[in-house]
């Protein structure tokens, strides 16, 4: 029986997703993430209301920027913050 968890939520995925591109639509976030575009919209909202993002519309679309100094929300890394996160991923996959 194979497993299907993984070791990132859906919302550090599409963080580190609009790290490497901000300008990724919803459905090329979905299709990285391997979820949902209304998933996506649901992630993005969340990250927004809990100031780990800003939204700014530009044209059609919305661009997101990623506040690198916001905590991580988990007790276990509450001292580190989300830059931190991305930078050490980003330093595995390039």
């Amino acid at each position: 029986m194979s497993s299907k968890w993984t070791f990132l939520s859906h919302h550090a995925h599409v963080l580190i997703a609009l790290s490497d591109n901000p300008e990724l639509t919803m459905d090329e976030l979905a299709k990285i993430g391997g979820i949902t575009t209304r998933s996506v919209v649901n992630v993005l909202n969340d990250l927004v209301e809990a100031g780990y993002l800003t939204k700014e519309r530009q044209g059609r679309n919305n661009r997101y920027t990623i506040n690198l100094d916001s905590p991580l929300r988990h007790q276990t890394s509450a001292d580190r913050k989300v830059g931190d996160l991305i930078s050490a991923l980003g330093q595995l996959h390039h």
